[in-house]
């Protein structure tokens, strides 16, 4: 069962259609149960019946859930899959102490792969579409898997299962989507 969370400033706002839908499509497309809740409800109960996580992006400006960090302490010790999207990357990269700086990309950008990994097997770069104004400052315990030519694109940290990607798979790359959740029935 694969936990969707919903970073966007409110529960049911007109991003969750943008952001959270296309993730949840894929999902239900791969036949892959899953369950959805705003950032706001997830507690233990949700974090117990998961067996991955998918963080999902926002719009542009959004970034209410980056003022509560205390609602993402549980990540470092879920020791399961998780894959943060865009903000879900930033959430992610702040639950280990990692800050931000400014990269804006809008519209598609070349992703070039840095670090062999079963995420992007078989890759060693594709175009992807991101919508961010800013990167993420890698924490110390995790590694850079991709970049582009102004930042960091995706990231993994070095003893867990836990992915933070800039861009959005769930535009223009869904076979990453596909690959992370084969990691979580693998156990990879």
């Amino acid at each position: 069962m694969i936990l969707i969370v919903d970073l966007c400033y409110r529960a049911g706002s007109l991003s969750r259609d943008e952001f959270v839908g296309p993730v949840e499509r894929l999902l239900r497309e791969a036949k892959t149960p899953f369950f959805t809740r705003h950032y706001t409800a997830v507690g233990a109960p949700e974090i117990e019946a998961a067996d991955g996580v998918i963080l999902c992006g926002t719009a542009l400006r959004d970034t209410g859930f980056a003022e509560h960090p205390e609602r993402f302490r549980w990540l470092p010790a879920f020791g399961r899959p998780v894959l943060g999207i865009s903000s879900g990357m930033r959430a992610l990269a702040a639950a280990f102490g990692g800050g931000i700086e400014p990269c804006c990309e809008i519209g598609m950008t070349d992703v070039r792969v840095l670090a062999p990994d079963p995420l992007f097997a078989g890759r060693e770069d594709f175009p992807a579409y991101g919508v961010h104004e800013f990167a993420v400052q890698v924490p110390d315990t995790f590694v850079s898997l991709a970049a582009s030519d102004r930042c960091t694109q995706a990231i993994r940290h070095r003893s867990l299962p836990l992915y933070g990607l800039l861009f959005h798979p769930e535009v223009r790359n869904e076979w990453i989507v596909e690959r992370f959740l084969w990691l979580v029935t693998t156990g990879q």
